[in-house]
């Protein structure tokens, strides 16, 4: 591969104006789709496989006129201290706000009068008015929006509360300002690393063209594939660190090259050869990881996957090619005078170690300290992990400055904690003898239960074949008693199939939160055990042993569990949660720790490639294992710390996200790549390979013959590099310049 990949990195340093080319016109052309074509919209969300997507289904084919997909809001209203909302001045307001709302916009589906729905709470005080469009929210348009928000004006004047709940007022997120941030946080760390402008801002700027190819053609076929509105979010997030990255390997390695006396394209050649065979195999457990999200089965997830792969593959991409065509153009101003007087100085015999070679000494001398320390503090921090919650996000995650947070309180103290999350039961007595009688007995049991406040009447559809009963529980939907009166009403519609033969399911909001939760926590084991046991055996190639993937897999498993515990302490428990902008603590996103565990793992291999190549780089070329890993920290340790602090900063831009599930995602995301890049790489790595030494790179001879070789390290090619050199022999004046290239 190493000698592909050189022949690759010089074509493109020669043809650098066709490489350039033709990434411009790929980026222009996938900014012209995205421009054509229509806004995204929010991804259908299913989840094939379980109870309340079924009961969902039957609700659409057998009462096609409720709209279940549809965006539905619910406008409160509460009456003024010592009024009522059945006083008939307030009963006059809201029958008009009703009136108004049934002609404001032919996108409504259905609008249910506060008093002839029941929707008056006991004590007078609180009303609502329910609202379900032929929509979904992200298809609204903003005259319609629009309708709804001054729709409680005129109360307001009046003196009633008036607030809107529902998911007709969700909106694109927003990353806000702090995203900028994060990538001038990025830019600042490559200026101080390479000691360039011109250094710093190339791998900004082919990270910047890919993201750009990536994310506009998932703009321009997101109404094709129902690739939904958060997922372009996911993946610049994942595809701007990466592409940085990318670079940064290619563009250090070639100013090392460079400092060694290399000609320009010979020095490209072997950036790519050596740097980029390492970027090859970390962007490959990125895409298996993402990739493998497919396997917990659920469609969103799936495909937010498989988009944040395709634009981890165009960043590796990239890096190959257009990195080294950029590298072409800038010629020897990629290196600054500082950064060419620091060369020339660490190259002296006498020269200064530099930080990674005098922390890589240090471990040597002190393994078992550092890695108790790197361990226990790691185990320490993961304890909140333990505790930890999972649900989905519903209005009473909102901030309290939302009026959809408002409106979900208003509610609660109204008509009680559970009135916000009703679980809707679907009848189907298609194969019963007796349809109404089954429905009836169906309504009868659910009221005997514990946990249950209100059951409404069966309402039959036209063919009779099926009836809706909604059911309102005591406590918040998120709780553990409602999740036990879903599965109460799941038992008991077992026993009456048997008896009456029609058949009971459960679904709604809260059945679906907790359907996709238990979904999510089953598929967890299986989905670390085929990511962590691909990127083993591609590791196992890589380094050409068993211990080093076995090392790098556990450290990455510590990390991401430390990660989690950081994620519940912030976001479920509300420690320094003012400091990263969490107003509302409660349950943990169902899908982020999956989704942490897959991005992490694959990003984690990034540098646990290109440090320990390094060290076997080395190791192969007759160094002592505990001089390969000085040699490692020396040439990588800078390198591996930029590249972290600059994911830490892109990630830690979406924390300004106004949407829960983005902020979430990239506080876990930074926090997780700190763990893993500057406690198990940086400490935990050297410590366990000092203590392995040369069973380290141990591999069975039977193995070693199975196992292709890839020559991440080069070696294959400076061999022939090597017998290029001594071919040519003194024959003329470029002889010793084909000598030269053979010094490493």
């Amino acid at each position: 591969m190493a000698t592909f990949l050189y022949k690759l990195g010089r074509l493109a340093f020669r043809r650098r104006r066709y490489v350039a080319l033709i990434w411009v016109a790929l980026l222009a052309l996938a900014g012209f789709g995205a421009a054509s074509a229509s806004t995204a919209t929010s991804s259908s969300f299913s989840i094939p496989g379980t109870e309340a997507q079924k009961a969902f289904d039957l609700l659409e084919q057998r009462f096609p006129a409720a709209s279940a997909d549809g965006a539905t809001a619910r406008i409160v209203f509460k009456a003024p201290e010592g009024e009522k909302m059945t006083d008939p001045a307030h009963k006059a307001d809201v029958n008009k706000i009703t009136a108004e709302l049934k002609s404001g916009s032919d996108q409504i589906a259905s609008v249910v009068d506060p008093y002839a729905g029941k929707a008056v709470s006991k004590d007078g005080s609180t009303a609502y008015v329910s609202v379900t469009y032929k929509v979904n929210s992200m298809e609204l348009t903003d005259a319609t929006r629009e309708s709804l928000e001054d729709s409680g004006a005129a109360a307001q004047k009046s003196g009633m509360t008036v607030e809107i709940g529902g998911d007709a007022l969700q909106v694109m997120p927003e990353t806000g300002a702090t995203e900028v941030i994060g990538i001038a946080l990025a830019a600042v760390v490559l200026v101080i690393t390479f000691g360039s402008l011109i250094a710093a801002g190339l791998p900004l700027l082919t990270a910047l063209i890919g993201v750009g190819i990536g994310v506009s053609s998932i703009t321009a076929l997101a109404n094709v594939l129902d690739l939904g509105s958060t997922t372009s979010t996911l993946a610049m997030m994942i595809g701007l660190a990466v592409g940085i990255d990318y670079a940064l390997f290619i563009v250090s390695r070639y100013r090392a090259e460079l400092a060694e006396g290399r000609e320009r394209e010979e020095a490209a050649g072997r950036a790519v050869g050596t740097a980029g065979s390492a970027v090859v195999f970390a962007g490959l457990t990125v895409v298996i990881a993402l990739v493998g999200l497919a396997v917990v089965n659920i469609p969103m997830l799936s495909k937010m996957g498989f988009a944040a792969a395709g634009t981890v593959a165009i960043a590796v991409l990239i890096a190959l090619t257009l990195v080294p065509a950029m590298l072409g153009f800038v010629g020897k101003r990629i290196m600054g005078r500082k950064a060419r007087a620091a060369a020339e100085a660490e190259n002296k015999p006498d020269a200064k170690p530099n930080m990674g070679t005098r922390w890589a000494r240090f471990v040597l001398r002190k393994p078992v300290w550092v890695l108790l320390v790197g361990v226990i503090g790691l185990g320490t921090i993961a304890v909140p992990a333990a505790s930890l919650e999972m649900g989905l996000p519903d209005d009473g995650s909102q901030p309290t400055s939302t009026t959809q947070r408002r409106a979900y309180d208003l509610l609660s103290e109204g008509f009680g904690p559970g009135f916000n999350g009703p679980l809707m039961v679907v009848v189907d007595t298609a194969n019963s003898s007796d349809g109404k009688t089954a429905a009836k007995q169906v309504g009868d049991e659910i009221s005997s239960m514990k946990g249950v406040v209100a059951v409404s009447p069966a309402t039959f559809n036209k063919a009779g074949d099926a009836a809706m009963i909604t059911v309102v529980p005591k406590d918040r939907p998120s709780s553990v008693e409602t999740e036990n009166v879903v599965h109460a009403i799941r038992d008991a519609g077992t026993d009456i199939k048997s008896d009456t033969g029609a058949e009971v399911l459960v679904t709604g909001a809260t059945a679906m939160n907790i359907d996709f939760s238990e979904k999510m926590n089953d598929a967890l084991l299986p989905y670390l055990a085929l990511v962590v046991g691909l990127a083993f055996l591609l590791l196992m190639v890589v380094f050409r042993s068993i211990l080093v993937p076995l090392k790098a897999a556990l450290g990455f498993l510590l990390s991401v569990v430390a990660a989690l515990g950081a994620v519940v302490a912030v976001f479920q428990w509300g420690w320094l949660g003012s400091l990263f902008g969490v107003e509302q603590t409660g349950p943990i996103m169902s899908m982020m720790p999956i989704f942490m565990v897959g991005v992490v793992f694959g990003l984690a291999m990034d540098y646990e490639v290109f440090l320990v190549t390094r060290m076997r780089e080395a190791y192969v070329h007759g160094e002592k294992p505990g001089q390969a890993v000085v040699t490692g920290f020396k040439h990588g340790a800078r390198v591996v710390s930029a590249a972290a602090v600059i994911m830490i900063a892109v990630f830690s831009g979406f924390i300004g996200s106004s949407e829960s599930m983005i902020k979430m995602i990239g506080f876990s995301l930074a926090i997780a790549v700190f763990f893993d890049a500057f406690v198990v790489r940086m400490a935990i790595v050297p410590a366990v390979l000092a203590l392995l030494g040369k069973r380290a790179w141990w591999l069975p001879r039977w193995l070693d013959r199975v196992l292709p070789n890839v020559d991440v390290e080069g070696e294959g090619l400076r061999k022939e590099l090597a017998d290029t050199a001594n071919g040519a022999g003194d024959a003329g004046p470029d002889a010793g310049d084909a000598r030269e290239l053979t010094r490493v």
